[in-house]
């Protein structure tokens, strides 16, 4: 299994690390310490040489609650890092949903745009949409994301019920969508949207039921670090969840039990820990002659 990206064919027959790059002040997971081109570029070098495969930056925080981000601020502040990252010759993902910052980002050379509104937004110029940026685009590797409501209200009103059927049909008929538009299937992954919209049981339910999302046939790119859910399992004995800096371990784990589900790319902060963790499994792999393929 590859993906098909503007400047890389990604092999997917070994689990690959996505590093986050926030460049942002008020991210929910860091606190804004790589708000500024020059310290996120700093960060994601370290990054990279933690091991990483990829990364992702992204300038809008979309942590519940958080108020969306004027056009111009979010290109003033992803555009510098992405210029500059796509000089190191690694995959540079962009995570937004605007089609005007996609369009950009996907001129000065990036590989994937990671959407969590799953490609369903207009412009706000009077330009492409979301859908017609990535269309128009010869190469771009994508990642359709699952979200219910909007980061303002999602974690107000959670989904209802058994999540995983409906999650699974939304990226279905997304990933169908696409490609009836002319985009390639192996340029496509699906992201479940952990934390978006959905409560810490239904969360881990796409967690124990991954392989039910993986009958879809994509590349599944999943994204448990720092959340919420994890907050809520290590909650102390008076119910007070763990805070974003001490779900280090947690988002580990996490990481780990995804891949051995199936997952193809892990998406996290924790980028040297994440792939020792995969080291270890790789050499479990190695000893019970599965390796490869999982």
């Amino acid at each position: 299994m590859r993906w098909k990206t503007t400047r890389f064919d990604i092999a997917l027959d070994e689990p690959r690390v996505m590093g986050i790059v926030n460049v942002t002040p008020d991210s929910f997971s860091d606190g804004g310490r790589h708000a500024d081109a020059t310290a996120a570029l700093r960060h994601a070098e370290q990054l990279l040489k933690d091991g990483a495969d990829m990364l992702d930056i992204g300038g809008e925080s979309t942590r519940p609650g958080a108020p969306p981000l004027p056009l111009e601020d979010e290109l003033a502040r992803v555009l510098p890092v992405v210029r500059e990252a796509v000089r190191w010759q690694v995959p540079v993902s962009v995570d937004t949903y605007k089609p005007e910052v996609m369009a950009a980002v996907l001129e000065l050379g990036a590989d994937i745009i990671n959407d969590i509104w799953g490609l369903r937004r207009t412009s706000s110029t009077g330009g492409p949409s979301a859908l017609e940026v990535v269309r128009h685009h010869p190469a771009c590797g994508v990642c359709l994301m699952h979200m219910h409501r909007d980061p303002q209200t999602m974690q107000l009103t959670p989904m209802e019920g058994d999540v995983v059927p409906q999650v699974l049909l939304f990226l279905e008929q997304a990933a169908q969508a696409l490609q009836g538009q002319g985009v390639p299937r192996n340029r496509i992954v699906l992201d479940p949207g952990i934390g978006f919209g959905k409560t810490a049981a239904q969360n881990f339910s796409l967690l124990a039921r991954q392989d039910e999302l993986l009958a879809a046939g994509y590349p599944l790119l999943v994204g448990w670090s720092r959340k919420s859910s994890l907050g809520a399992a290590l909650a102390d004995a008076e119910g007070q969840p763990a805070p974003p800096a001490a779900r280090g371990t947690a988002s580990v784990a996490a990481a780990l039990l995804a891949v051995e589900r199936g997952a193809r790319i892990v998406r996290v902060h924790d980028v040297r820990e994440t792939a020792e963790a995969l080291a270890v499994w790789r050499a479990a792999r190695v000893e019970t002659g599965t390796p490869g393929n999982y």
